[in-house]
């Protein structure tokens, strides 16, 4: 089979999904055609790809594009590969996709942001078909982006609202977390082979170049990203809060694709964690408690959504549990059969409540086949109190993550007081100086240093994700940490101008216009807080658009040049500087949520001015 068909599969829906962009609002009936007509053409093409793969040698096709940019230390191109899992994959995804749209043409009809909707499902097919298609680590990260971005838009569809934009936010939080375990397990691999390393190799590599101790920490770290984007324990709560967008949102990313994509990170994998003998053992036990506790709170939750929601994640528990004993093929066949089930009841769920209500207003008998009548009665009654409160995930989540995060924000703004801010300019100087005295007599300073610079960004970073009250102080402060991660770096590991100003440039450019934007904005409006949500975006929506651009710019949203130069940036980072990668993957995550946090707080939710239609908190 030709590998151009490989191609055309990953970047013909990233195309349509620009020229949609340029048809206009109130276009309803052109802009659904368009959608449903792009993917139907790549529902044909994906099925005939799939076809003349069986029909040949059913091998791995891989696809090296040109190179994008490279270096001395890394080559940055279009890697894409075809094999069982992907064809698998696009096929269930390709039929899911189309049918979900064509579902949307009339469900959302006269709909605020209808074109909106369409752009944004078109957004995360072509995301999704980045993930399954990819090569190596840097597309798929891309696609993985993608994915998140385009999650947050959708769940925050009705932006008018208050639970939808703050829920969005919850998800993508999530997201971003499990990104930390993407991002350090992507530096890992490269520093065990000192090169971007291709999936179709990747079988040789770690059977011959991997030890125990690096199969287990790169299973952990691929394990905790993919728990965190298929919201396996103990992270299942966020996936009922993501059924907030429409419901064939719902559908396509919750209830089918986007909720099984930690299944697919595990299957690309498998050659590294499954020489660790411990890895299985913890994705096994995982799936067994996920299973348990979603089984059991599916069955008491009042919303179809809800109840929905946890089904699936019973089911990609035991999804986990397949691919800890080894049954690759089980598991392929149990995503697709769960994704079209999954697809099906979300879809009708609208008419299933209608259903439900004649059902309980006319039986009156009740029921004994369940297992729990068995239980003693205190047991039977604990378990249901601990599944009407989804057993404590969303405030095991908030007391163990974002909550700290918060008070080590809040200690650290003593640094934006004059005082604070001149001591951290002379101890910036005063190691600079010390470090050219001693740098011929002691070796370990430039990486000290770099340790501690990579800290000071965290720590600007982490100020910003907890600015209440300025929005352009927290947007400064999140260009502040691109610097310090970019000094740190250069000390131990000389930068060359170029990789300096391909990282810097984008999130130079993107600083600066959206910091116009906020002065733009400020001249209109009496403040830009963000102590609560602004809705600035139904009076300005032009200026909420390019600064949603610029805050994908300054974020590293793939492929800006902000995105390439983290890549080239964690390339430079040796094996004997974990701090400082660390700081910089949690960095980077944590920009990324204060950004969007940004923009969510001045742009989306309830307005601030009465003049404005405003939702109930609940509604």
């Amino acid at each position: 089979m030709n590998p151009n068909f490989v191609l055309f599969l990953a970047l013909f829906p990233l195309v349509a999904f620009v020229f949609s962009l340029l048809i206009p609002s109130r276009e309803e009936k052109f802009i659904s055609y368009y959608s449903i007509f792009v993917l139907g053409v790549h529902l044909i093409t994906t099925h005939l790809v799939s076809l003349l793969w069986l029909i040949g040698t059913e091998e791995t096709i891989p696809y090296v594009g040109p190179l994008i940019y490279s270096t001395d230390n890394v080559d940055f191109y279009f890697s894409f590969m075809y094999d069982l899992i992907t064809a698998m994959f696009s096929v269930v995804g390709s039929i899911l996709a189309f049918l979900v749209l064509v579902y949307s043409r009339v469900y959302l009809h006269r709909e605020k942001g209808y074109k909106r909707f369409f752009n944004t499902i078109l957004l995360f097919y072509a995301g999704y078909m980045m993930v399954i298609l990819s090569g190596n680590f840097e597309m798929l990260f891309a696609g993985w982006e993608i994915l998140g971005i385009s999650s947050f838009l959708l769940i925050s569809f009705y932006r008018e609202r208050y639970l939808p934009v703050k829920n969005a936010f919850k998800v993508f939080s999530i997201y971003r977390l499990g990104d930390v375990g993407f991002v350090l397990a992507a530096w890992l691999c490269h520093l065990l082979w000192h090169h971007n390393i291709q999936f179709t190799e990747l079988t040789h590599l770690a059977s011959e170049h991997i030890s125990l101790i690096s199969a287990t920490l790169l299973g952990c770290l691929f394990l905790l990203s993919a728990a965190a984007k298929s919201a396996q324990f103990p992270f299942c709560s966020w996936l009922p809060r993501a059924m907030e967008g429409p419901t064939p949102s719902s559908a396509i990313f919750y209830g089918s694709l986007s909720i099984h994509m930690g299944v697919f990170i595990l299957l690309r994998t498998r050659p590294m964690w499954q020489l660790s003998p411990y890895v299985p053992v913890l994705m096994f036990v995982g799936g067994i408690i996920t299973a348990l506790i979603c089984n059991g709170t599916a069955r008491v939750q009042s919303a179809i959504k809800s109840q929905i929601a946890y089904s699936s994640l019973t089911q990609i528990g035991l999804m986990f549990v397949e691919l800890s004993l080894g049954l690759d093929f089980i598991a392929l066949l149990h995503f697709a059969g769960n994704a079209f089930l999954r697809t099906y009841q979300l879809l009708v769920s609208p008419s299933i409540v209608s259903y439900l209500m004649r059902e309980q207003a006319y039986s009156t008998f009740e029921r004994n086949n369940f297992l729990e009548r068995w239980f003693p009665r205190p047991l039977a009654k604990g378990l249901y109190v601990l599944c009407i409160k989804e057993w404590n995930g969303d405030y095991l989540l908030e007391s163990l993550l974002w909550r700290p995060l918060k008070k080590a924000g809040n200690f650290l703004h003593i640094m934006l007081t004059p005082f604070g801010i001149t001591t951290l300019l002379l101890v910036s100087a005063g190691l600079f100086t010390y470090m050219n005295m001693v740098k011929d007599s002691v070796d370990n300073v430039p990486h000290i240093l770099s340790l501690l610079l990579a800290f000071f960004g965290l720590l600007m970073v982490l100020l910003s994700f907890s600015e209440r009250t300025h929005a352009r102080t927290a947007w400064t402060l999140i260009f502040a940490n691109h610097v310090w991660i970019t000094a740190a770096v250069s000390i131990s590991d000389k930068l060359s101008w170029t990789e300096i100003m391909v990282y810097l440039s984008g999130a130079t450019i993107s600083w600066g216009a959206g910091t116009l934007l906020l002065m733009y904005l400020k001249t209109k409006e009496k403040a830009l807080s963000l102590k609560a949500f602004q809705g600035h975006v139904y009076e300005h929506p032009k200026v909420a658009f390019w600064f949603l651009i610029c805050s994908l710019g300054l974020s590293g949203f793939p492929i800006t040049p902000t995105f390439i130069g983290e890549d080239v940036i964690f390339h430079h980072i040796h094996e004997n500087q974990f701090g400082v990668a660390l700081c910089a993957a949690l960095s980077y995550i944590i920009d990324g949520l204060s950004i969007i946090r940004i923009y969510s707080r001045v742009f989306m939710g309830p307005h601030i001015k009465i003049t404005h239609e405003v939702s109930n908190r609940s509604a």
